[in-house]
């Protein structure tokens, strides 16, 4: 997110919102490589309860770090335009998108496959769409308002989705709970 403003700040929306579209080039192979490690742990549902634990946990951090927002820094260093491809270096070299497929993306694409692989390929869409369109807000947002980024209205949007990460953290553990047979 700090590049997508970084960039926005620097070289205007249009770059911003090219940082927006790294993920569809970085996190393909991710999701790919960790559904095809979770399916191959399917049958040990205590290594899949374990690994919801864990994202559970990483959730309920993301949602600790959204309350302890109290503004956002748009301070920015000199740098030439490249959106795209610097914004894939950054989001390859980045952990989250590591964490979040393996710990909750691929097990929920695991899950909703068995199910109905439609629900899948809704769970994907879905996140992507609110992901970039999260960011392309944030980098229109950036290029029009940088006064909007300083104000009250940014740490009440993130308490706000600290709450919704807090729930969906909820949601982790009791499945997690539920795969180790410590819930019914």
């Amino acid at each position: 997110m700090t590049f997508v403003i970084s960039q926005t700040l620097k070289h205007g929306i249009r770059e911003g919102i090219k940082v927006a579209f790294a993920p569809f080039i970085t996190d393909v192979p991710i999701i790919l490589i960790a559904t095809f490690l979770l399916t191959r742990l399917a049958g040990f549902q205590v290594i899949l309860g374990l690994i919801s634990l864990a994202g559970g946990l990483f959730v309920l951090y993301l949602a600790y770090e959204s309350f302890r927002t109290r503004g956002l820094d748009t301070s920015v260093q000199d740098a030439e335009p490249r959106s795209l491809s610097k914004g894939a270096i950054v989001n390859a070299l980045n952990p989250h998108p590591y964490l979040f497929w393996l710990s909750v993306g691929a097990p929920m694409i695991i899950k909703t496959w068995a199910v109905n692989p439609l629900t899948s390929v809704a769970f994907v869409t879905g996140f992507y769409v609110c992901l970039t369109g999260s960011k392309v807000c944030l980098a229109v947002v950036a290029g029009k308002s940088r006064q909007l980024l300083m104000g009250r209205a940014y740490g009440y949007l993130m308490r706000v989705l600290g709450v919704l990460l807090a729930i969906f953290a909820f949601l982790l553990f009791r499945d997690g709970l539920g795969l180790l047979g410590l819930l019914r």
